[in-house]
């Protein structure tokens, strides 16, 4: 009787070790601290992770190819927040052999990215900066070089994109004048344009044509969503979760002016004036037909592609 007792209890606590098993998920996240780089960092702060039973382990990069590099790799199980040109020129010429999948939206539309000269230049807006003039981007495929290169063709100006990694090199590089204009994402030099040092000379918010386009979306890698795939669903479910978080707590503001190192003020303004919760939306690829267009006219792909011809890159994991 004792023996059946006790091995009874024994199989009980096996079973509750399984049940509280912890589920393990690498993430690659580019840019560090930005609002839309900050929805794992909400879900941890407001327990959406552990109540969902992950742990998150997070690689912080500088955006662009540098976190498609994770995802192709197999370092990351998935990669946030990447340009959506990049990710389909990889896939047309990779096929389906190609190490990732797109499994979400992550920023519909044009908003956040500004782009800025020194206080003393003479250019007021694109249509001033001319041929063999320099334009700064983060890095090819990404949505900053997406949105530059509307922008520049809305503008008719020839100037050259320029890569030059994150926001805070592209401000060395601007004011010590490498690049003639520089790129950013707020609230990072903000404060500068308050205190006069640098002027905006374009939004992105002006390039009409992409608002209703996703510009971003999140991959996983292929191995990962045959091994993981109930826990990489579970993930954007939490990550929806964040994002709603995000836009009704006030613990995010002040999450995000502490990242950034600026005033919860001047964070404020930058969610409200630049982050539209819309853009947000994470179920839905919108007007892939036009990120086709654009990979063309781009060069990202050499011959036009329709959205069938793609369709393998897509394994949409969650809808809202």
């Amino acid at each position: 009787m004792f023996r059946a007792v006790m091995t009874a209890f024994a199989l009980l606590i096996a079973n509750a070790g399984v049940s509280q098993a912890v589920e393990k998920l690498k993430v690659a996240v580019p840019q560090k601290g930005f609002w839309d780089s900050s929805w794992i960092e909400f879900g941890e702060a407001a327990g959406f992770f552990k109540d969902a039973g992950l742990e998150i382990e997070v690689f912080y990069t500088e955006g662009g190819a540098q976190t498609v590099a994770t995802v192709v790799s197999g370092s990351v199980d998935i990669a946030m927040s990447n340009g959506i040109l990049g990710a389909i020129g990889a896939y047309v010429k990779g096929g389906d052999a190609t190490p990732y999948r797109i499994i979400a939206a992550e920023m519909t539309g044009a908003h956040e990215l500004f782009w800025y000269v020194k206080a003393d230049s003479p250019f007021k807006t694109f249509k001033d900066v001319g041929e063999g003039k320099t334009v700064a981007f983060s890095s090819p495929g990404s949505s900053s070089n997406l949105i530059l290169l509307t922008l520049l063709r809305q503008a008719a100006s020839k100037a050259k994109p320029l890569p030059v990694g994150g926001a805070p090199a592209s401000y060395t590089q601007t004011m010590t004048g490498q690049v003639d204009v520089g790129w950013s994402v707020v609230p990072f030099g903000l404060k500068d344009v308050q205190d006069g040092k640098i002027r905006i000379i374009a939004r992105a918010s002006e390039a009409a044509e992409l608002q209703n386009q996703t510009i971003r979306v999140n991959l996983a890698n292929v191995d990962s969503l045959k091994t993981k795939r109930a826990s990489i669903v579970k993930f954007m479910q939490v990550i929806q979760k964040s994002i709603d978080w995000g836009y009704s707590n006030p613990k995010a503001i002040e999450i995000f002016a502490q990242n950034m190192k600026v005033s919860r003020d001047v964070a404020k303004k930058a969610v409200e004036e630049f982050y539209p919760r819309s853009a947000m939306q994470i179920g839905e690829i919108r007007d892939l037909e036009r990120s086709l267009k654009d990979a063309l006219e781009y060069k990202f792909i050499q011959a036009a592609k329709t959205p069938k011809d793609i369709a393998g890159l897509f394994d949409i994991v969650y809808k809202p």
